[in-house]
């Protein structure tokens, strides 16, 4: 059984803030646009809604509260919110580019449904109240491959108590990597957590489901070669908790 010490929760797990120079565009997005979509957990020195009930952050009525961590250029957040209207989700993103991009996906398919964290995603869940949450998407996180790093990697034992605590019952959680011995030790620390089933049966459970956004940095991995791993779990029943 792997052993991942509280402290890890709490080390940096993810790289830069910043990239190339935006462009107007999408500069203008990041002046107008996020200052309307931004939330921001109590403590924290900024201005917009606090994650109080999540329910409050959104305009319309919404029958379930889905989260994105690393949302990366968007292009799945996006999607899932387009094709879900119903749905209010909550994505996070240290990169500003990547919040730029997404802006922009926003802007264009006029998404209403979508709030924003521009830092860091561990601010946000420990922020949320218990059962708040019906999915968890986190997909092609930095794998900090090289071992010394390996402390740094979001995935975590604490880190999957963080999210049993914010989980409905039944919710869902996806994760998906092109590094294959990050899968593993994803899959080592699901099936070790007394809160998470995996409900694989065959070798399709490791397949991209129907239907599946594909991610930028996806597109980028299978171009070069690569091959994608996706795992889903689901919250077991509180009453199961032991």
């Amino acid at each position: 059984m792997p052993h991942d010490g509280l402290a890890s929760w709490r080390l940096r797990t993810y790289g830069r803030r910043h990239g190339h120079r935006l462009r107007e565009t999408r500069s203008q997005l990041i002046e107008w646009l996020l200052p309307r979509l931004r939330i921001w957990a109590a403590g924290e020195d900024q201005s917009g809604p606090r994650i109080a009930d999540p329910h409050t952050l959104f305009d319309g009525p919404i029958r379930d509260i889905w989260l994105e961590i690393g949302f990366g250029g968007g292009e799945h957040l996006a999607g899932v919110a387009a094709a879900n209207r119903d749905i209010g989700l909550i994505g996070c993103e240290p990169f500003i580019n990547g919040v730029a991009s997404l802006l922009r996906h926003v802007s264009d398919a006029e998404l209403t449904n979508v709030r924003v964290h521009d830092g860091d995603a561990r601010t946000v869940i420990d922020a949320l109240p218990d059962a708040s949450i019906g999915r968890v998407y986190l997909l092609f996180p930095d794998p900090w491959p090289k071992n010394r790093h390996h402390k740094r990697r979001i995935v975590s034992l604490p880190f999957l108590d963080t999210l049993a605590r914010i989980m409905n019952d039944g919710a869902e959680f996806f994760f998906a990597s092109d590094h294959h011995e990050y899968a593993a030790w994803t899959l080592e620390r699901l099936i070790a957590h007394p809160t998470f089933i995996w409900p694989a049966y065959s070798r399709r459970d490791w397949l991209r489901p129907a239907g599946w956004i594909e991610t930028r940095y996806e597109a980028k991995a299978l171009a070069a070669g690569g091959s994608c791993l996706y795992l889903s779990a689901i919250r077991r029943p509180r009453d199961n908790d032991q």
